[in-house]
């Protein structure tokens, strides 16, 4: 690999894309070209800077990071994506890898590992955090291909994750927030992060909207 690395950071925490920043640009061959707050940014930013890396969280507020993966995948395939997260949930690890990402790493990653999965995933190679891939092992050795283990985390639903799906039903019913989060062993921001990435999934701006819309595609009943 020759020349220097341009990485775009995708995260919605100022101080979190300042840190990482710092970390990676502490090593000659690798610079940040830009950043971006949201899965929105990073797909215009990837577009107009061109970068060989993204590194890319998965919750930010409006479009995230498993929406943005895949947009920016469909258009610039060669561009790596490297996920840097808090949360190795299986809707979120196995939805990113069926949008294309190439790597997946937990936050809690020594800085050397972060440089390190940039280089990796920029020479063409897959890098996965140890719980992360053990989940995609554990898969594997139960006798399911990998289609067939992202078809239970992602149907087709206009892209939405079987969870998502999950909370958007119980909204038909009428649930609020905290309802769901009780029904669901989940907080109430963990409920209102996946209404965002549903509302910019399916191009709507309110519960009632979405609700509607997955009526009308025959996915749900109200009340159902």
């Amino acid at each position: 690999m020759s020349g220097v690395i341009k990485v775009l950071l995708a995260d919605d925490h100022v101080v979190v894309r300042a840190g990482t920043r710092q970390l990676i640009e502490r090593h000659p061959d690798i610079t940040v070209v830009g950043e971006a707050s949201n899965g929105q940014e990073a797909v215009q930013l990837a577009a107009d800077l061109r970068p060989d890396v993204i590194v890319m969280d998965v919750r930010m507020p409006g479009m995230g990071g498993i929406e943005a993966t895949r947009r920016i995948k469909e258009t610039h395939p060669d561009m790596a994506v490297l996920v840097l997260t808090a949360h190795d949930d299986d809707e979120y690890v196995f939805a990113l890898l069926q949008a294309g990402a190439n790597g997946y790493l937990l936050k809690t990653v020594e800085a050397d590992e972060l440089v390190k999965g940039i280089r990796t995933v920029m020479s063409g190679q897959l890098v996965l955090t140890p719980t992360v891939a053990g989940k995609v092992v554990s898969q594997f050795t139960s006798g399911k291909t990998l289609p067939d283990v992202l078809s239970n985390i992602e149907q087709d639903y206009g892209g939405l994750t079987q969870r998502e799906m999950d909370i958007l039903r119980r909204v038909g019913q009428g649930l609020t927030n905290k309802e769901i989060g009780r029904t669901l062993f989940i907080s109430d921001r963990t409920v209102q992060a996946h209404l965002s990435n549903i509302f910019s999934k399916l191009d709507v701006n309110s519960r009632t909207e979405a609700v509607m819309h997955a009526v009308r595609q025959g996915w749900i009943t109200v009340g159902s």
